[in-house]
């Protein structure tokens, strides 16, 4: 259960993270660790919903396990690699370095809240900030000073608007929309289904529960008008019961100029994000995390930009890529019949997409690949 806490909160703290979601709770995690004293506030409590794919990737999995977090408890579901489809074809490939895990965001969430509380930070749920001071945060009137201010507050985050970050070097934006579906997984594999202008993915969280989510740069495509474009997964799902309402939220791939200023720093999607494509999103909130908390125990914010910066850059060109090869058709079934005829290097790909291979080593594997499509 998650701890009650009672109004005798401290007036000061030395990190004040506004935003209680999996990034700044990474966050609050990984600086308590590192002896910080540490506030987290946010306007809702645990568990707090977010409509997303629901898997966490090897990589994911590794960099909570660096912040003491273990997830795997309750309803999740382990799954050994991913699957594309398209049009009556399909690839796939196990990670290289370990399983993948599908957990519910509310449960994944419930179990950070809990770690957080265990950890010594102070937790103020149903708690809105109004506004920033120079060395303090104000809430409900009053304040609580601190020496550094993250926020953790999430795409459309206010406290990047309040310190001057909101200026992008790039922005731009697609619609996902899921539901879970109560059956068994039929696949130890998360599937990509594939078609022009938009995908749909099915991680299984449970033993019994599957999670479906559309994505598009079609704010009108919702779940069940997607599915008439594959009809074998339409034909599985149907009648079958849902475990909650359809559910909406924005992917965005969004780059900032700065992710600092002053005592404040911005983490998770506050700080930019990924095109949800890639699956990285959590993965790269975690390792954000971890580097904000290293950096603000040595004082150097200009330090967590560069690392900031490192840790985007990976999955920021696997979101190119993949977002490419969706938009095009053509080119789309070229590569996946290349795929096809070469596992290996979807095998490969697959090991750079969740750094367990450099982009340098895998590029003998890009040009088998490209000459696959050529003489496709």
């Amino acid at each position: 259960m998650i701890q009650r806490f009672t109004m005798g909160y401290r007036n000061s703290t030395d990190v004040f993270v506004i935003g209680g979601g999996p990034a700044g709770l990474a966050t609050a995690i990984a600086a308590a660790r590192l002896g910080m004293r540490v506030t987290v506030a946010d306007s809702e409590r645990p568990p707090i919903e977010k409509a997303c794919g629901e898997g966490l990737m090897p990589d994911g999995l590794a960099a909570l396990r660096e912040l003491g977090v273990e997830p795997g408890q309750g309803d999740c579901f382990p799954f050994r690699g991913i699957r594309f489809l398209e049009r009556g074809a399909a690839v796939d490939a196990s990670f290289p370095n370990g399983t993948a895990l599908g957990i519910r965001r509310t449960a994944l969430h419930g179990i950070m809240a809990e770690y957080a509380a265990a950890a010594g930070v102070e937790l103020r749920w149903q708690t809105t900030v109004d506004g920033l001071g120079r060395d303090s945060v104000r809430i409900g009137g009053g304040s609580v000073v601190c020496r550094w201010i993250v926020g953790a507050d999430g795409g459309d985050s206010r406290v990047r608007r309040w310190a001057g970050l909101d200026s992008f070097a790039r922005d731009s934006l697609r619609f996902g929309f899921r539901r879970h579906y109560r059956v068994a997984p039929w696949s130890d594999c998360m599937e990509l289904y594939w078609d022009t202008g938009c995908q749909v993915y099915c991680t299984p969280v449970a033993p019994e529960e599957v999670c479906v989510a559309v994505i598009s740069p079609d704010r009108r495509l919702r779940l069940d008008q997607a599915l008439t474009r594959f009809p074998a997964l339409a034909r599985r799902l149907d009648g079958l019961p849902c475990g909650d309402a359809e559910r909406g939220a924005i992917s965005a791939t969004r780059k900032l100029r700065r992710v600092w200023r002053g005592n404040l720093a911005l983490v998770g999607d506050a700080s930019g994000s990924v095109d949800a494509i890639t699956g990285e999103g959590l993965c790269l909130a975690f390792r954000q995390s971890a580097a904000l908390a290293r950096c603000l125990v040595a004082g150097d914010l200009a330090r967590y930009q560069a690392e900031h910066r490192r840790i985007s850059r990976l999955p920021e060109f696997m979101a190119d890529f993949m977002l490419l090869t969706a938009a095009h058709g053509r080119l789309r079934r070229r590569a996946m019949d290349a795929l096809v005829s070469r596992p290996a290097v979807f095998r490969n790909m697959l090991a750079m997409h969740v750094g367990a291979l450099s982009p340098l080593a895998f590029a003998g594997n890009a040009l088998a690949l490209g000459w696959s499509m050529l003489v496709a």
